[in-house]
């Protein structure tokens, strides 16, 4: 067992791995070159991020498969000064939407500037980087978003066109033994039933590898269904579905039958950012 408190020889993988790219995405050099400069950039100018997304699951759990971006974490308070440096330093920034998302772009090349989740739930707070795994992209030594933190985060995408449901298994089957649960919890906190969701769904890919899930994380959960089930359902007529989807449970709430949980103080976005996804979304185009 490394410092970190994850297995040794998953740690190495991880270590080993973490300057290849994806097998499945056959970048070309300068795409290559377009992400190492720019973490170059960041590091020089001392502002902590983390690497996400599918360079991230590739490392933790050598799961490849093509990617059309870097996705680079922040902390909410470096949002603008990242963006800020990244265009001093000639490439092309914008702020995609202004509760989560920024871009930096070079000759059609992406680079994904993130510090929360278009649901507005999984903001990075300072434990993403103290859990952060250390590893080594493009000659760069590199964080790599947590585990806990990358299932929460996947764990509300559930589009029709993409679900993260898969890479959470996968997530789950390498870390299962050593992640923190009790943090992974309380990161979920009221949306609990979203995070058993997906260890049910774990347990019925992997049945043999269903000890790796605590039993008493799942006889907690359990406990709270049963005690939902014999309480009174609340008695306005909500629609949490938003924090899972952009657009599949929209028509409820436009028809005025359900209201949209991403208000406050169910969650945490205003209604001219709600506006300004449901906008991107009419225009055919994708949030992201």
């Amino acid at each position: 067992m490394d410092v970190t408190g994850r297995p040794a020889r998953l740690y190495n993988r991880v270590a080993q791995t973490a300057g290849q790219m994806h097998p499945g995405s056959a970048p070309e050099i300068s795409e290559h070159a377009f992400y190492r400069d720019v973490i170059r950039v960041l590091q020089s100018a001392r502002v902590p991020f983390l690497v996400g997304g599918g360079f991230a699951l590739f490392h933790h759990t050598g799961l490849s498969r093509a990617t059309k971006d870097l996705d680079l974490f922040v902390l909410p308070g470096d949002f603008s000064h990242v963006l800020d440096i990244c265009a001093a330093a000639g490439y092309r920034t914008k702020v995609k939407f202004a509760h989560w998302l920024g871009k930096v772009v070079q000759d059609g090349q992406v680079i994904d500037i993130i510090f929360s989740s278009g649901n507005g739930l999984c903001t990075v707070d300072a434990d993403w980087f103290t859990y952060a795994i250390p590893g080594t992209m493009f000659d760069e030594a590199i964080q790599l978003c947590p585990p806990e933190e990358m299932i929460w985060s996947k764990a509300f995408v559930m589009e029709r066109e993409r679900f993260d449901g898969a890479d959470i298994v996968h997530l789950l089957s390498a870390y299962g033994k050593t992640l923190d649960w009790a943090r992974l919890l309380r990161r979920f906190n009221s949306h609990w039933r979203v995070l058993f969701s997906h260890l049910i769904l774990f347990g019925y890919v992997y049945p043999s590898e269903r000890s790796k899930i605590p039993e008493w994380l799942m006889a907690e959960l359990a406990r709270r269904i049963r005690l939902e089930m014999n309480s009174a359902p609340p008695a306005g007529r909500l629609c949490q579905g938003t924090f899972l989807s952009w657009s599949q449970y929209l028509i409820g709430i436009e028809q005025g039958a359900y209201e949209d949980a991403r208000h406050p103080p169910r969650g945490n976005l205003s209604r001219p950012q709600i506006d300004a996804l449901n906008a991107t979304l009419r225009e055919g185009k994708d949030p992201q």
